[in-house]
């Protein structure tokens, strides 16, 4: 599988679907799929548990396809892309060439 572009702590922009436009930190990245916080939520219905003694509905982020995200540079979408410096492999931005790593 190919290295991700986008890792979790990034600030990334939904870039299409539902929430499109909206801002926020990715919480998680895993097989393809980001969670990113306040965006993408979803309401679940869960039974009663000893970590959750009520049950009830929760709301939560659910994941969505890393494709529908834009990593956010300076306030700015933008695309990452790989450059060696210092012999070190780091991740840039290519709008405004700021190394991310």
């Amino acid at each position: 599988m190919a290295m991700n572009k986008i890792k979790k702590g990034d600030t990334v922009k939904v870039i299409t679907g539902k929430d499109k436009g909206k801002e926020g930190k990715v919480i998680a990245v895993k097989n393809g799929k980001v969670i990113v916080e306040g965006v993408n939520t979803v309401t679940k219905h869960t039974k009663p548990s000893q970590s959750n003694p009520q049950g009830g509905i929760v709301h939560q982020e659910a994941a969505m396809d890393v494709s529908n995200v834009m990593y956010v540079s300076k306030g700015k979408p933008s695309r990452i892309g790989f450059k060696f410096v210092d012999g070190k492999k780091v991740r840039y931005a290519k709008a405004t060439g700021e190394v991310i790593n």
